[in-house]
């Protein structure tokens, strides 16, 4: 079962890390694994919205969603984009961009590392306003309640995520002024790229958070007036085609399913510019994390055991939040690449032992109340 779900995923691992050892060495290794765990990581619970939506769904659109995705997701989102924002941001066409990633790797870095201010507070932003909706929002489990509780009570305030990551972005961008202006004032205007750059983020944020409820009202529509017409079949004896029901809906599924995916995977992308400029090793090592996250939604989808571990959602929140910190600070300060990796490892980690341990402590409940189900479907 388990080689039969994660086979493909298994292959294409071997095959990009050793292109990866033949292309940089081992620190070239290295670099795609932490991309792969890192990306595994900030993805996991797109996994789980993935198969929550999947299973819905007949198995022809299951088949397109992990093909035709997979194709957008890898080579659309994690090859295609990371060219697209160093053109975009090096004032250049992408061609000469996938050009000189290849055949002109320092004017290449050089261009990159000129860049990286308005690349940093663009993803900044944009991961920080996934971890404050996140923390903000007022849920029935929490993992660590005495910091998640008293900010699920602010998050009532309207608008309040919006409010303090404009807040980060000014003192950023104004401390980037300051600490330029007292070097002789050379890259005042970054200050102000800066300050774009975080602004751009934050609206494509809204944009995609916009979308994605879009499609998800969709979604709903289609599924109450798929009920409403099954009921009427049934009343007049007339039967509707399932291939029509299962296009209707399913189509608005699968759409619904690739913004999410596109949202999901474009902080994967922007996080990836915090430990490598390097376009062959980032294409490498998010392709690797996005085939075991597709293959991890076909293993829950699966096993049906979405709700086992329900800490994890929680780690990768955190670990979001965690790296959006990071790319702010790296827009005056380095961090070694090793830290930014792991400090996402360390949270999802924690947060899947912690559900290991809430769910010894329900069957140990249940066992001794002899309540064991009714324990464990109240929670």
């Amino acid at each position: 079962m388990l080689l039969k779900t994660f086979g493909w995923s298994f292959a294409v691992t071997a095959l990009g890390l050793v292109a990866a050892a033949f292309y940089g060495g081992w620190t070239a290794f290295g670099i795609v694994a932490i991309l792969a765990v890192l990306e595994i990581s900030l993805s996991f619970d797109n996994a789980v919205v993935n198969a929550g939506i999947l299973k819905k769904m007949n198995a022809f659109w299951q088949k397109i969603f992990l093909t035709v995705g997979v194709l957008i997701a890898v080579f659309g989102m994690r090859l295609v984009f990371p060219v697209v924002i160093v053109a975009i941001s090096a004032k250049m066409g992408p061609i000469e961009a996938v050009d000189l990633a290849l055949n002109n790797k320092d004017r290449y870095q050089q261009l990159v590392t000129d860049a990286h201010p308005a690349i940093a507070a663009f993803g900044g932003m944009f991961l920080l306003m996934i971890f404050l909706d996140f923390i903000f929002e007022d849920r029935d489990i929490q993992w660590l309640r005495w910091i998640e509780r008293p900010l699920a009570k602010l998050g009532k305030v309207d608008m309040l995520s919006v409010c303090i990551a404009l807040i980060v972005l000014l003192i950023t961008s104004f401390t980037f002024a300051t600490h330029a202006h007292q070097h002789g004032g050379a890259h005042v205007d970054k200050a102000q790229t800066v300050l774009i750059a975080g602004i751009a983020g934050l609206i494509t944020y809204m944009v995609v958070g916009g979308l994605s409820g879009y499609f998800e009202d969709k979604l709903e529509e289609e599924e109450e007036r798929e009920h409403e017409e099954e009921e009427e079949a049934a009343r007049t004896g007339k039967k509707r085609s399932p291939v029509v029901l299962a296009g209707q809906a399913a189509f608005f599924m699968f759409l619904y399913l690739e913004v999410l995916d596109a949202s999901f995977s474009f902080d994967g992308v922007i996080g990836a510019f915090a430990i490598t400029n390097d376009i062959v090793l980032m294409a490498l090592g998010l392709g690797i994390g996005a085939m075991y996250v597709r293959s991890l939604t076909v293993y829950l989808v699966r096993q049906g055991t979405l709700d086992d571990y329900v800490y994890l959602e929680h780690g990768a929140h955190y670990a979001i939040g965690a790296l959006a910190v990071i790319l702010m600070v790296t827009i005056q300060y380095e961090i070694n690449e090793v830290v930014t990796g792991l400090v996402g490892v360390v949270l999802i980690a924690w947060s899947f032992w912690s559900s290991v341990r809430r769910n010894r402590a329900l069957a140990a409940e249940g066992e001794g109340t002899g309540e064991k189900a009714e324990v464990s479907s109240g929670v």
